[in-house]
């Protein structure tokens, strides 16, 4: 992953876009990330329009509070259930 302090990116949108790669280039202000560039070379529209739906980022933050506060189910709980 390659990082560019803001003040310091000379190079164009076209420019830094055109070397992407597969790994993102995330830019930085005082150390701290404020955007990213990333290639959409192998992602699908559908994926795309999912992971920046608001709606699903506030699933995905109430889960990873459910995780962080031990409430999980284990796979055993899960296969006892469906049985």
């Amino acid at each position: 992953m390659k990082t560019i302090e803001l003040s310091q990116a000379t190079g164009t949108l076209a420019e830094y876009a055109t070397d992407l790669g597969d790994e993102p280039v995330i830019l930085v202000a005082e150390a701290t990330p404020v955007a990213a560039l990333v290639s959409l070379k192998n992602l699908d529209p559908e994926s795309l329009a999912l992971s920046t739906h608001p709606e699903f980022l506030q699933i995905i933050a109430a889960a990873r509070r459910e995780v962080a506060e031990g409430r999980t189910v284990s796979l055993a709980e899960i296969k006892a259930d469906l049985l």
